[in-house]
């Protein structure tokens, strides 16, 4: 039998807006932008110029204090500017889309036939490794270190949220990868945490992994809960956290050899006049 989790305490808010199960395509931006500001604790060192021609997938910045781990433009196009403010701390850098979406390429392999070094280096170099995040303080991975275990969140309960279900329908041979590769990572277990009434087959059968069901209000979606109610991080040790949809961005990278970063995302609220999910490229 499934091993479920009840959490007693929250509060789920009802609000008006929640995506309809109907996909729509999002235009093509002209104009893209990397912001070192969006990840915690990364000291950031710029790798290209302006004027510089880049592939999706081609490194941009990386990490001062990590170099190996870097930071990938989306699209495929030209540098055409790299914003500073005050001391010159780096603000973002511009890229202007060539509108082709040209692919940096990498080897496609399979995490199960690869050694935990080479599954970290492939992420580092592609720009995968920062949707890692170390607890405690919820900052980059760091990948001198090993995990007693890595978290999968497989939900979530905020409000208006979108439905993981959804989402991960038909894409259970990316997701598996995915999983594939964090087994190797960790020398414990990688656990799912899923809603109570999840119906995702593709969470469901996974493989390689140990899948906990929750019930009850917000924030039982939240990974601090989950980790709290799974096995809880003793003094000394570091666990490994990312969510369910960076997954499947891991396991699309390792099955295609592209650094594709394409996403469904809800578009919702009461001001939304139709809300749906919209696939972001």
């Amino acid at each position: 039998m499934a091993k479920v989790i009840k959490i007693n305490k929250g509060l789920d808010i009802s609000l008006k807006g929640e995506a309809a199960q109907e996909i729509v395509s999002a235009g093509f931006a002209e104009t893209w932008s990397l912001t070192p500001g969006d990840y915690h604790g990364l000291v950031p060192r710029v790798l290209v110029s302006i004027g510089e021609t880049v592939m999706a997938g081609s490194p941009l910045i990386c990490d001062k204090n990590h170099p190996e781990i870097n930071f990938v433009s989306p699209v495929s196009g030209v540098v055409v500017d790299i914003v500073r403010g005050e001391k010159r701390k780096l603000l973002n850098v511009l890229i202007k889309s060539d509108f082709k979406t040209e692919f940096k390429k990498f080897q496609v392999r399979n995490p199960l036939d690869m050694t935990n070094e080479d599954i970290m280096t492939s992420l580092c170099g592609s720009g995968l490794w920062p949707y890692l995040k170390q607890r405690p303080y919820d900052i980059i991975a760091d990948p001198k270190k090993k995990p007693e275990a890595i978290y999968v969140t497989g939900f979530d309960s905020s409000p208006l949220a979108p439905d993981y279900d959804f989402i991960l329908k038909g894409q259970a041979s990316d997701f598996q990868t995915g999983l594939n590769a964090l087994s190797k990572l960790t020398k414990g277990t990688v656990y799912i945490g899923a809603h109570l009434g999840c119906k995702s087959t593709e969470i469901k059968n996974a493989a390689n992994v140990q899948v906990r069901f929750f019930e009850g209000p917000h924030p039982a979606g939240n990974v601090g809960v989950q980790i709290n109610h799974i096995e809880p991080v003793n003094k000394g040790e570091v666990v490994w956290t990312t969510n369910a949809l960076d997954v499947l961005l891991i396991g699309r990278f390792f099955n295609k050899g592209i650094v594709d970063l394409t996403r469904l995302v809800a578009l919702t609220g009461p001001e939304v006049r139709k809300p749906v999910y919209v696939r972001c490229k």
